[in-house]
């Protein structure tokens, strides 16, 4: 297989010098290949010094071939001809067409451009757009269908792609999904999209500790992990026996020596033995109890830093812990009611929407980006009133997460936040909540801007659900977007065991069946709004 992209001993940093990742080595050739790693382990710095845009501080990235990263962010005023890079040429053909081509159109004319744009578009479901329409008027899902567009038409020999599924609806996240796998040359993706890396050919996974190559999509991956912390365990559970083995022989020889030293004692009163001699005795005693001292703590200390080592693994290798309060919601409890409730909003009317649920329900909001899923939540919760219907709701005993967790201050600590959104708690009360959720400690006192996405969603369920009362309906909008591989992993194992009831917008179909979602309403103008099984 030849190769399109070449890395040896690639190292990177943060512009502060922290180290992403270290020694990476791997050849690329016409195979996917995904990147994984937590937020922040330099999976973006990697596909910017694949592409060009960044310089490793040490080892090197060879390309054979030509690179394409597929473009996620647009002026809203640009033309869609100008973000599939063919709006000079077109222009080109335009003027010839007219009759006032000049010889130099004519010498750079492409008269196959037009069917290729047209067969691109096809391709992504885009036929007969206006290519001089502006990016800004379409919807998310159809500026990525753009995107990959330019991709069709320039058909680089590696193609880049960096969380290529965020913000997208299922139709655009299908979109994705076709294009890695009819693409004909090598990708390399970036991506906490578990359907997509089950997709690839091997996985990368990035971190300061090392680099894990795993021969397989994401079942193998995961299978490759879990016996790695299955050993990590097991080497700790070694570890800590090991310890406390060192630390009952330390103890045992220790009260050993204490009763020789009785024994001694308690002969040396009786005077039958000369002082002289009775001296030497204690003088050996003492050195040798000297000895077996520094022994046994520096055995103690080998056998504490084993341990302590074993632990560090298994922090790095498994995935922390939350716990999540007890709601206690009645099982038949109805907790929320929409019967014909419309919203008008910027113009546009969404609903009408009837459902209802009672007791620990777990509902999922699916649709179109743009058909009104967080629209429903914010109806739902009392943000936004109603237009017309009715809505039943208990306000009190709701809470909202956003996928931004817009409820905190980011410019306050968690532990301000947890202050100012449940003034009643004390400070005791305030860290032992913050405690439950993973922030201990110093960690309690972290400004919230400084956190990274999967911290910041934890710091948002303390503050969701610590108050004196914790929500019965807990109502979720695109969680997992901003979240690496871990946190997810943390937020499904937390959501399981919740004991209230779930409302949650998400495209992410593992993740809602994760987390025990059965029943789904699709919403949108073209679709039957009722709730149905998943």
């Amino acid at each position: 297989m030849s190769h399109v992209l070449t890395l040896a001993n690639l190292s990177a940093a943060t512009p502060d010098g922290r180290l992403l990742f270290s020694d990476l080595s791997l050849s690329v050739g016409m195979e996917r290949v995904g990147l994984v790693g937590r937020n922040g382990s330099g999976k973006s710095t990697l596909l910017d010094i694949v592409e060009g845009r960044a310089t490793p501080v040490a080892g090197t990235a060879h390309r054979t071939g030509s690179v394409g990263r597929l473009a996620q962010h647009w002026p809203d005023g640009q033309a869609i001809a100008h973000a599939l890079g063919a709006a000079d040429a077109l222009a080109t053909l335009a003027r010839i067409e007219a009759g006032a081509g000049t010889a130099e159109d004519f010498d750079t004319a492409d008269w196959a451009l037009p069917a290729v744009v047209e067969s691109a578009l096809d391709e992504v479901d885009l036929n007969g757009v206006d290519l001089d329409a502006r990016m800004g008027a379409l919807s998310g899902g159809e500026r990525t269908r753009v995107g990959i567009a330019r991709l069709l038409i320039d058909r680089p020999d590696l193609l880049l792609l960096d969380e290529p599924t965020n913000n997208l609806d299922r139709a655009g996240r299908a979109a994705i999904q076709r294009l890695i796998a009819r693409w004909h040359g090598g990708i390399l993706v970036a991506s906490h999209d578990r359907v997509l890396l089950e997709a690839v050919d091997r996985i990368v996974e990035l971190s300061p500790i090392g680099i894990r190559i795993v021969g397989g999509g994401w079942t193998e991956f995961v299978a490759v992990r879990d016996t790695e912390r299955a050993q990590a365990e097991a080497q700790r559970d070694r570890a800590d026996a090991a310890l406390r083995r060192t630390r009952l022989a330390a103890q045992a020889a220790q009260e050993a020596k204490d009763q020789r030293d009785k024994a001694g004692r308690a002969f040396a009163a009786k005077g039958s033995e000369p002082r002289i001699l009775l001296g030497a005795r204690a003088e050996r005693s003492e050195n040798s109890g000297g000895s077996a001292r520094r022994l046994a703590e520096r055995q103690i200390s080998e056998a504490s830093a084993v341990s302590d080592a074993a632990r560090a693994q298994i922090d790095v290798l498994t995935p922390l812990t939350i716990d999540l309060p007890a709601t206690g919601l009645p099982s038949q409890t109805e907790v929320l009611a929409l019967q014909d409730a419309k919203v008008d909003l910027g113009g546009r009317r969404f609903g009408p929407w009837t459902f209802a649920m009672r007791g620990p329900e777990r509902l999922a909001i699916a649709g179109p980006n743009g058909a009104g899923k967080s629209t429903l939540l914010r109806l739902a919760i009392g943000d936004i009133a109603s237009s017309g219907g009715t809505v039943r709701h208990r306000r009190e005993r709701m809470a909202m997460l956003d996928q931004h967790v817009g409820l905190l201050d980011p410019a306050d600590t968690i532990v301000g936040n947890m202050r100012r959104l449940h003034p009643t708690l004390d400070a005791e009360a305030v860290h032992a909540a913050c405690a439950r959720f993973a922030f201990r400690n110093r960690d309690a006192q972290r400004i919230v801007g400084s956190l990274s996405g999967g911290e910041r969603l934890r710091a948002g369920l303390a503050a969701a659900l610590s108050g004196r009362q914790p929500p019965w309906l807990l109502l979720l909008d695109e969680p997992t977007n901003h979240l690496d591989l871990d946190s997810i992993d943390v937020l499904e194992r937390a959501l399981r065991s919740f004991d209230g009831a779930l409302l949650v917008v998400s495209h992410d179909v593992r993740f809602l069946d994760a987390i025990g979602v059965s029943q789904e309403m699709n919403v949108g103008a073209d679709k039957d709004d009722s709730v149905r099984s998943r």
